[in-house]
């Protein structure tokens, strides 16, 4: 039998193989997708993967549960996410004007089959680390941190490689896929739940729609759906913005213009750091504070992007990669804390997917929608570069302006009891227990 390090090394590295997969395209596709005229469409490219966040891991989940080994699901899922993201990089390559219709149709076959592979390949890990007699509390948190140090060094390669302006980012993708499926295979073997009956409501998560009944958890739920509508702006439309200085004079040689992907990657650096602090400011604010910490942090990182450039202004760029670690993390974290300490265990697991639902699932759809049409809007509707400036810097205040808006609102909206965290919320963050930060999916 392995020995216990061995095996964190061994999980350590599937969970840097699986973010890796989706660092490799998901800031730096918008940024291609201008670059071959189909700029007014990169907000359905994002939104599908809101969509199929819906359906597709519940779906996949309950074939790992009662038929298919999650290990052997997961190897099948990324063969599947490779095969369709090698597609699509092959058919942008080959041909000599990428069509919308084939290249969306093949992207997003690829994630479909890409997005439950987070969840499966937190199964595996939680199964490995149980059959070794391990604490995942204590043991899992480190190796999902690979999973970011992955993120970060596909976008790095894809960056420095000029892979971002390009196909061979969805090349790059697919290969991790596939290098992925047969490491997958190595893993130790999850067991099936051949004899046990649930509901489609129950598997789907579905039941925990009765807590809309108490009015305090369906206002959290409909404020958890506001704030998702930010979730997915900036993986949107960030890389694209940067690197649009290239096109004015007084910016074309600056490195933060051609260097997109390397400096959002301080994004991921800073949602690494910032779960750090959650513990103390949890301690210090309570929960309603840490998620109006985080509210306020997107309306800075939205306002910064606004003003800076990749000039003088670079340092305001830089702070909004820096406010995004608050911004993203402190409410996916301390949200999820939250829904698990007001909820029975009975419907804990699907109040946490409800949860992730409302944000990632119908948030982050509804706001990559809006996104796009105020970017065509304001942007890409413009026929000068200087004009197209001036579009993003429009937006970006109205990005600004709804999460301050949602912001306030919640200030006065949202009542919570608890002033502090309980001893337990704080421990479960200290410890690293992750179950509200497992499943994040914008790394």
């Amino acid at each position: 039998m392995a020995t216990a390090r061995s095996l964190q090394v061994k999980l350590a590295l599937l969970s840097f193989l699986e973010f890796g997969v989706w660092g490799a395209y998901l800031i730096s596709l918008g940024n291609y997708l201008a670059r071959i005229g189909l700029a007014t469409q990169i907000g359905w490219f994002y939104t599908v993967q809101g969509i199929v966040s819906l359906f597709m891991p519940a779906i996949i989940g309950i074939l790992a549960d009662r038929w298919i080994q999650a290990q052997k699901m997961l190897s099948l899922c990324h063969i599947l996410a490779g095969c369709f993201m090698g597609a699509a990089g092959v058919y942008c390559l080959t041909t000599s004007q990428v069509e919308f219709g084939p290249l969306f149709a093949l992207y997003t076959l690829s994630v479909a089959f890409f997005m439950p592979t987070i969840g499966l390949g937190n199964s595996v890990a939680f199964n490995a680390l149980t059959e070794a007699n391990l604490d995942t509390i204590k043991h899992f948190p480190p190796i999902r941190v690979f999973g970011t140090v992955g993120f970060i060094c596909s976008m790095l390669f894809v960056n420095f490689t000029q892979f971002q302006t390009n196909a061979y980012q969805l090349i790059t993708s697919a290969a991790l896929s596939f290098i992925l499926a047969a490491y997958a295979l190595t893993m130790p073997a999850c067991k099936v739940k051949k004899g046990q009956k649930s509901s489609l409501a129950d598997s789907l998560g579905l039941k925990a729609f009765k807590l809309f009944k108490q009015k305090r958890m369906a206002i959290f739920f409909i404020f958890s759906m506001f704030l998702g509508v930010s979730l997915q702006i900036t993986n949107s439309y960030g890389n694209t913005f940067i690197t649009s200085f290239e096109n004015l004079a007084e910016f074309a040689d600056t490195w933060g213009a051609h260097n997109a992907n390397a400096l959002i990657s301080l994004s991921q650096i800073s949602e690494t750091l910032c779960i750090l602090l959650i513990p103390f400011c949890l301690k210090r604010f309570g929960i309603k504070g840490v998620m109006l910490m985080s509210m306020f942090a997107w309306v800075l990182r939205f306002g910064f992007f606004g003003i800076g450039d990749t000039g003088s202004g670079l340092w305001l760029l830089i702070l909004s990669c820096i406010v995004y670690g608050v911004a993203f993390d402190f409410f996916n974290v301390s949200g999820g804390l939250y829904v698990d300490k007001e909820t029975t265990s009975d419907l804990r697991s699907s109040a946490q997917g409800l949860f992730m639902m409302m944000t990632n699932g119908l948030g982050a759809t509804i706001g990559t929608l809006c996104a796009q049409a105020v970017v065509n809007h304001f942007v890409f509707s413009q026929t000068t570069a200087e004009a197209q400036h001036e579009g993003w810097v429009t937006s970006w205040m109205i990005f600004a302006g709804y999460a301050l808006v949602v912001a306030v609102l919640f200030m006065f909206i949202f009542k919570d009891d608890s002033k502090k965290a309980t001893p337990q919320m704080e421990e479960a963050v200290i410890d690293g227990n992750g179950s509200a930060a497992d499943g994040i999916v914008n790394d």
